[in-house]
């Protein structure tokens, strides 16, 4: 795996700017939900509500959405000793090496399923965690100091076997569970996702339908998202990605234009990204990548980014700044601190844009 620089965003997020439910649940729409403007043109920040996102954007721009739908890929197990643990599985395909990728997290009663430090994991060559309805997961070898391949011996097809005993993944942040459809962006359509690609979760049908009469123009791919467990800060590994011809075309023809393409989240930048060609247009596209993007390497095909808030410490702020450059993004984060938007998947949102 890649080793990373520091993204050098030096702020301190308290613990009550995490958003605990969903915007619903909070009283507000999906829609309705903050988001910071900041241009790398310039140096002021601009607040605004969702619902303006049509406004803020241009005529002949292009937001590239990921049309993949969340799975409930977290499962409840027993280790042979009794022990409940829960399994995050990782992806809804074996991986190049055909096995699946899986963590093993503890069980706190009554609080989300909690990390497992790497010197205190079960986790082990030939572990066999039970699973619910006579199925098991067999770990094999480690892939991270967290992530194990495993091989899966399951009652039914994967997908079938999620929707009967899964549950969505959720982190300690979260108040409790809540159901699938809560992690589901309006773009969902091909299943596959361990985590919500969730820099697309505010948009609705009203704002897509707006956004359409401004003459701003949406484009799908898809990219499945692995577990990332944000107490571990680890560099990207391998996810499934698919860009249509359709779509490369699009972004050829509005880049050619003048217009600007604005990737809807990190892991739409890396499925286009790992989709430009060697003369720097994007191509069709599909397989695994494992790309990892930093302001050293730059990017090619995106030129601005709407996505959510993310862990001073986590990886995906260097492709932020890659796409922003850091000096932006230490303002957005500071005033996003000082103004108290809140951070993570069912918090408020952050729009990066070129001018």
């Amino acid at each position: 795996m890649t080793a990373l620089t520091d993204p050098g965003i030096d702020v301190d997020v308290p613990p009550e700017l995490s958003a605990r439910a969903p915007a619903e649940a909070r009283g507000t729409a999906r829609d309705g939900v903050r988001m910071l403007v900041g241009r790398r043109s310039g140096t002021a920040v601009e607040h605004h509500r969702f619902t303006d996102l049509p406004a803020v954007l241009r005529p002949g721009d292009l937001l590239v959405v990921n049309n993949s739908a969340t799975l409930p890929a977290a499962l409840s197990g027993r280790l042979p000793d009794g022990t409940p643990v829960a399994l995050h599985l990782s992806s809804a395909q074996p991986d190049q090496r055909g096995a699946f990728l899986v963590e093993l997290r503890r069980i706190v009663p009554g609080e989300a399923a909690a990390y497992y430090p790497p010197a205190e994991s079960p986790a082990r060559p030939g572990l066999r965690v039970a699973l619910p309805d006579g199925a098991s997961a067999e770990l094999t070898e480690p892939f991270t100091a967290r992530l194990w391949r495993a091989r899966l011996d399951l009652p039914a097809p994967l997908l079938r076997y999620l929707g009967r005993h899964g549950r969505a993944i959720r982190y300690g942040y979260v108040d409790r569970d809540w159901p699938i459809e809560a992690y589901q962006t309006v773009f969902a359509a091909v299943p596959g996702s361990s985590e919500m690609p969730s820099a697309a979760r505010p948009f609705s049908a009203e704002v897509v339908a707006r956004l359409a009469g401004r003459g701003v123009l949406v484009a799908p791919v898809t990219l499945h998202t692995g577990v990332a467990s944000p107490e571990a800060h680890e560099a990207p590994y391998a996810e499934r990605f698919h860009v249509s011809a359709s779509t490369a075309r699009l972004v050829g023809h509005v880049r050619a234009g003048g217009g600007r393409v604005i990737a809807v989240g990190t892991t739409v930048v890396r499925a286009l990204e790992s989709a430009v060609g060697p003369g720097g247009e994007v191509q069709e596209a599909d397989g695994w990548t494992e790309l990892v993007i930093t302001p050293e390497r730059g990017v090619r095909a995106v030129d601005g980014l709407l996505t959510g808030w993310h862990e001073p410490r986590a990886s995906h702020l260097l492709m932020l700044a890659a796409v922003a450059g850091r000096p932006l993004l230490r303002r957005c984060y500071a005033e996003a601190v000082q103004q108290r938007y809140l951070w993570h998947e069912f918090g408020d949102v952050n729009l990066l844009l070129p001018n």
